[in-house]
């Protein structure tokens, strides 16, 4: 029997609907439920959303989202318009389309979670759902800042008809030993849908492989024992929780990042969590080429509380690659990569170095 969440109800309905319709990013690190006396005729925020019955979250690591303003606190000197690359509007555009595009492709109806890596800040996501049929959902987003070095930050955009959050925080990963060490954080968000059902989103991107697999596998081994430790304390509190991990790993899922420090095996094999890429990896498919070999780098990980065919669960247990000829470049031997936006300084004006991957949630009325 799945655990639901209580919460306090707020006083005045019309303020919450206004509150609930809104479209604005937020980016404290507070719970957004409060203590308020009860009122008999009151609602509770989760009572005013709209049925979720079936839409898809997605992940998608977009390649460097970056605006044309020039942050000083960023190193995006490299996306200025007087810049190597010739970073302009036309262009950012551009790729707004084209990721609004590829996110559109996953399934008719609009996402209720689209779990983003590369991006900029804030509004740069904003500016990406707020493209093409995307308009049409209110979307909120959560985001921090992240001390990564490159500037680039994680992000999860939800639609706000649909799911109350109630609480986001930027999960920190550090070095003892390397005390300069500085990688993005994961981002931790926690709300509820209509019948409350509660459900934990960390979307990641771990530290890439630069200098070596080896060489860099002891800062993904740290993010997924820090992710680790999270999960277990939520599990020690509700073995049922509804927990969804989306990201880019820059490890496979038979790493031992995942697989053992993580704890994210088969749904055949007695083990935490259940990756729903691992299959697929060990089929030889992908979501980036690597010199001409596909891996599933991006990955969507979840607890057995989301397998389980009752209340909220994910569709079938399966994650789906977006692996459409419209998002492939087809080199001269044929074989086929991601079609990407830039290879070094050169404009390829494609999508992203990454495929899209995505499942579809489903909760069905009570």
């Amino acid at each position: 029997m799945k655990k639901t969440l209580l919460l306090t109800p707020l006083l005045s309905i019309g303020f919450v609907t206004v509150f609930l319709l809104s479209c604005t990013s937020d980016n404290s690190n507070t719970s957004e439920l409060q203590s308020i006396p009860q009122d008999p005729g009151a609602k509770y925020p989760h009572e005013l959303l709209d049925t979720l019955t079936e839409a898809p979250l997605i992940f998608y690591n977009v390649e460097n989202l970056f605006d044309t303003i020039d942050d000083p606190e960023k190193k995006d000197e490299d996306f200025l318009p007087g810049s190597k690359k010739k970073w302009s509007s036309t262009r950012y555009y551009d790729k707004l389309e084209k990721l609004a595009e590829v996110i559109e492709a996953t399934s008719p109806n609009n996402p209720v979670f689209v779990g983003l890596a590369e991006i900029e800040n804030r509004f740069v996501v904003q500016d990406l759902m707020t493209t093409g049929r995307l308009a049409s959902t209110k979307y909120r987003i959560a985001h921090f800042e992240s001390p990564d070095v490159r500037g680039i930050d994680v992000a999860l955009a939800f639609d706000h008809r649909k799911f109350h959050m109630t609480h986001k925080e930027a999960i920190e990963i550090s070095i003892a030993e390397e005390p300069n060490f500085k990688t993005r954080d994961i981002l931790y968000v926690k709300g509820v849908f209509y019948d409350s059902s509660e459900v934990h989103i960390f979307v990641n991107h771990w530290s890439s492989r630069r200098g070596g697999q080896e060489k860099s596998e002891h800062k993904r081994i740290k993010a997924a024992k820090t992710l680790k430790a999270k999960v277990d304390s939520l599990l020690g509190l509700n073995s049922d929780a509804n927990i969804i991990i989306m990201g880019d790993f820059n490890d496979y899922p038979d790493n031992i990042s995942i697989s053992q420090h993580l704890d994210a095996r088969s749904s055949e094999v007695q083990s935490t969590l259940k990756n729903l890429l691992l299959s697929q990896h060990e089929e030889g498919k992908g979501t980036h080429n690597y010199k001409g070999e596909w891996g599933a780098l991006d990955q969507i990980i979840v607890s057995e509380g989301l397998l389980d065919e009752s209340g909220l669960n994910v569709k079938r247990g399966e994650a789906k690659i977006l692996y459409d000829e419209r998002f492939l470049y087809t080199q001269k031997d044929g074989s086929k990569t991601p079609n990407r936006t830039f290879g070094g300084n050169s404009y390829f004006g494609g999508y992203s170095d990454h495929l899209a991957i995505y499942s579809i949630l489903t909760l069905a009325r009570k």
